[in-house]
């Protein structure tokens, strides 16, 4: 009976080393009650699969809302590491966590309704989907993301990039590369028909895949509408004015699945000789006369053709696969994994009992 009158928050989370504090309702996650209060987090995907938003848990009692070892293994759990993502407080607690650039202000997300304004077809299964705003989103930074939900059509909301940098869009107006999954219930919708004036609702921003403040060269590498963050970061790099070395390495199967080329024209042409497009096929055929890369984009990462790795910062976005060739890829050839920044494009069938 005693539970009767147990304490049901709110909570408060003592963070370290940054000594910042926050509060967490009753029923929220301790990773909501961070982004809410503006914390610059580490986190992808909010649904306990990514691992990126782990931390220690050094003091206080938790409710896990699922099981940590579907991604922690057994020496991280012992270590008291926790998925925030994935965490209720049943008292104050402490937690260890290390702050992505704590200078750094990101917007509390918010769901703001739309229609969906225009579409365009990039590749055979790639969309580029506008969308109108009936009011303005918080700010987001280029490579964070935003979830869609289209009422009555969708059980759950589904996560995309924007694919452009804030200052390209009019502050009404949001992009998106959307990529037909098979048998997905929210692209099978959206590739099925005009989708034009549909109701939608846009909620974000989210993530935290954005553009570190460096001089390093900057190695980004993509598969197919993994183009959509990569492509944002590298209009806000070409709006700074490229005071960087950019080599974009972006993987795709065949030329007809290499998109927004004359996008990577522009950028090109401010570049001052600093950026550099290379496109690599895995499947085109032989003889189609292609004379560019070909192979998975992850072969090609060697310092003979790439001899600054070490000092560069990476930029990843794809499937897990592809993302995981390219860690231990670049780790291998000396790159540190604190400079290595990923967006791993997990679609709900990656996600315990979930569908595209």
């Amino acid at each position: 009976m005693f539970g009767l009158f147990a304490r049901k928050g709110p909570f408060t989370a003592k963070l370290s080393p940054c000594g910042k504090s926050i509060q967490v309702k009753a029923g929220d996650n301790l990773l909501k009650a961070a982004l809410e209060a503006g914390l610059p987090w580490p986190h992808n995907c909010r649904v306990g699969s990514c691992g990126q938003c782990r931390s220690r848990l050094l003091s206080g009692k938790i409710k896990p809302l699922n099981d940590f070892s579907y991604v922690l293994d057994d020496k991280e759990m012992d270590a008291g590491m926790i998925l925030t993502c994935q965490t209720c407080l049943r008292s104050d607690v402490e937690i260890e966590i290390e702050m992505d650039q704590p200078g750094v202000a990101l917007s509390a997300a918010c769901s703001v309704s739309g229609r969906i304004a225009s579409t365009r077809q990039l590749t055979h299964d790639i969309q580029e989907v506008r969308i109108h705003l009936d009011e303005s989103l918080p700010p987001y930074l280029a490579g964070q993301y935003a979830e869609l939900a289209v009422p009555g059509v969708i059980d759950k909301p589904r996560s995309y990039s924007f694919a452009s940098a804030p200052e390209n869009e009019d502050g009404r107006h949001v992009s998106f590369h959307i990529r037909h999954v098979p048998n997905g219930q929210m692209t099978g919708w959206l590739h099925a028909a005009n989708r034009e004036g549909e109701k939608v609702t846009v909620t974000g921003p989210y993530g935290s895949f954005w553009l570190r403040n460096s001089s390093a060269p900057m190695l980004c590498i993509a598969g197919g509408s993994g183009m959509a963050p990569i492509k944002a970061l590298l209009e806000q790099v070409s709006s700074q004015g490229f005071q960087r070395k950019v080599t974009y390495v972006f993987g795709a199967r065949t030329r007809e699945d290499l998109y927004c080329l004359e996008e990577m024209q522009q950028i090109k042409a401010k570049g001052n000789g600093h950026f550099n497009f290379l496109p690599v096929l895995s499947r085109e055929p032989d003889d189609s006369g292609w004379e560019g890369l070909r192979g998975h984009c992850t072969e090609i990462l060697s310092l003979e053709r790439f001899a600054d790795i070490p000092d560069s910062h990476a930029y990843l976005c794809g499937p897990p696969a592809m993302i995981d060739s390219a860690v231990k890829c670049l780790t291998g050839a000396g790159l540190c994994e604190k400079n290595i920044f990923f967006d791993k494009f997990l679609d709900a069938s990656h996600l315990p009992g979930g569908r595209a």
